[in-house]
């Protein structure tokens, strides 16, 4: 990215606004899940500062030839003790390949040296059976003789449930039943001929054939930098808690990533957020060192929109959010140089918004409201998703976003705290035109003198308060409010009626600038406030 993009900061004095855990290395397994076939493969994921890597095994020649490992044939002899030492799972009635499912050790198959656990099965002794059901697979196998000649291809997206489970013996039919399931192992390995009576000689590797091994392969290299992770599908609502997806800038995708716990998931999330925020961090930081004092950037990130209203038919779409300078604004991708920044979906004055936490997920998995914002009411008690907030603009609109994490959203709180914070000290005071009985007027809101009334046309001040002064307040919910102020030398409280073109906005104007005030005289106390934060930093 050029100097010129979009982030920032080495954050204004206070806390950082980064609250992820450290970014950090980490290797694991994992299942990829096909949206379309609904089935899910063995992967492997590498995480490094920089990139997130899925790996999928894969059968390679490791010397002896120059071939593929691809439609290896191979020839097994049938040993009294153990058979063909293997066991098969799948087949074509469920939509899948016949599999090797176990490959048992120091018995034929595994002398083979060429044979491997999620190998398809092609041929067997020349008949082909790669649209065969399980049964006849296992027919096929039991009455092929004492040697068994097999055609094999490994299938890298074997489904997991074709596959053995790490650590465990998995289940196998019964010995003799004569009954066999394509979701179990059939136990190969048990019907060995009966009437042989002397071991067979040995399936071990010929000298010159060649050697193969089961590796994990790159399959898939996903660049952190200004990704995105999520936990719900596209466009959906609710959250998966034990999978997600990461999505590059580029459009490329890792699919749907599912792990064998919630807790895996999450630690996952969290370890793949972490670096995303520090690569983000970085490049805040460069694109900084080119920007003015009064244009820095304070945050940046990916956040889901809620679209559509409040219905019950809730559509999320992915938004790019930037606090910048003495603006806020909406993306749809980052801006990547300076002409993206006036290519904004919306932008709005950072004084004349009012961000607002709406729920967040406690360690005994209940739900909890928390309001932010002075006197408004939540209107998304029936969110799914459990990081959620507000933004709330002039004119009564809001926008409703989500992030994956809590400390994504004890982030965005403190960002939206401290560019706030900046941008009244920044500009000192906002004035705006409103009207009385038929008056023309100019009501200005000011840092160091608090409220100020005066004749647009005169300039002559009608009124003047500071902000310990305002007891009280009250509005129509359209145009009109009424200031209620303590007069310092009568003690009496003063009712002053006002009229705007955007009462949303002035309101939340003035609730930044005492809020401002609040932080620059008591910070502490503001601190307290944040019960998204206060969660964070307890847990």
């Amino acid at each position: 990215m050029s100097a010129e993009g979009p982030f920032p900061p080495a954050a204004p004095r206070g806390r950082p606004c980064r609250l992820l855990v450290p970014a950090r290395t980490k290797t694991g397994t994992a299942l990829l899940h096909d949206e379309g076939s609904g089935h899910a493969y063995d992967i492997r994921l590498k995480l490094t500062k920089e990139v997130l890597t899925i790996q999928k095994q894969d059968v390679i020649c490791v010397s002896g030839s120059n071939h593929s490992a691809n439609h290896r044939t191979v020839t097994l002899r049938r040993q009294p003790v153990g058979g063909l030492g293997l066991s098969i799972k799948g087949g074509v009635e469920h939509g899948v390949p016949v599999v090797i499912s176990k490959i048992f050790k120091d018995h034929a198959a595994h002398q083979t040296g060429m044979l491997f656990v999620g190998d398809a099965l092609l041929q067997v002794n020349g008949i082909n059976v790669e649209n065969a059901t399980h049964e006849e697979v296992v027919h096929l196998l039991r009455n092929a003789g004492d040697e068994v000649t097999v055609t094999v291809e490994y299938l890298r997206e074997a489904p997991s449930f074709l596959k053995l489970p790490l650590g465990s013996p998995g289940p196998s039919s019964e010995p003799g039943s004569g009954t066999s399931s394509p979701l179990f192992d059939s136990g190969l390995h048990l019907n060995g001929n009966s009437s042989n009576t002397a071991p067979s000689s040995s399936s071990s590797p010929v000298a010159n054939e060649p050697k193969y091994e089961k590796r994990w392969l790159d399959a898939v290299s996903l660049p952190l930098s200004m990704a995105r992770v999520s936990r719900c599908r596209a466009g959906a609502q609710k959250v998966r808690s034990s999978a997600f997806e990461v999505q590059a800038l580029d459009g490329a995708s890792s699919g749907s990533l599912w792990f064998y716990t919630a807790q895996d998931s999450t630690a996952w999330l969290r370890a793949v957020s972490a670096n995303i925020s520090d690569l983000t961090l970085q490049k805040m930081k460069m694109a900084n060192k080119c920007r003015s004092p009064c244009d820095q950037v304070v945050h940046v990130g990916w956040v889901s929109e809620r679209l559509g209203g409040a219905s019950s038919s809730q559509t999320f779409r992915s938004k790019f959010l930037a606090l910048k300078g003495s603006s806020f604004y909406v993306f749809t991708s980052p801006p990547v140089s300076t002409l993206d920044w006036v290519r904004a979906e919306k932008t709005y004055n950072l004084c004349e918004v009012l961000f607002k936490v709406h729920k967040f997920w406690l360690p005994d998995d209940c739900w909890a409201q928390t309001s932010l914002c002075l006197g408004l009411q939540d209107p998304t008690c029936g969110e799914h998703r459990p990081f959620c907030f507000s933004v709330l603009v002039g004119h009564g609109r809001s926008h409703v976003f989500s992030v994956e994490l809590g400390s994504e959203l004890a982030a965005w709180e403190l960002s939206f705290q401290r560019a706030t914070f900046l941008d009244v000290q920044r500009t000192g005071s906002k004035t705006y035109m409103c009207s009385w009985q038929g008056d023309t007027l100019c009501f200005t809101v000011d840092f160091a003198l608090g409220f100020t009334c005066f004749d647009s046309k005169t300039k002559n001040v009608l009124w003047r308060f500071k902000f310990s002064q305002l007891k009280g307040s009250s509005d129509d919910g359209k145009a009109r409010v009424k200031l209620l102020f303590q007069n310092l030398d009568t003690k009496q409280i003063e009712m002053k009626e006002l009229e705007f073109q955007d009462l949303t906005a002035v309101l939340h104007c003035i609730h930044s600038f005492i809020a401002a005030k609040v932080a620059s005289v008591d910070p502490v106390f503001i601190d307290s406030q944040s019960i998204a934060r206060k969660y964070m930093y307890s847990s």
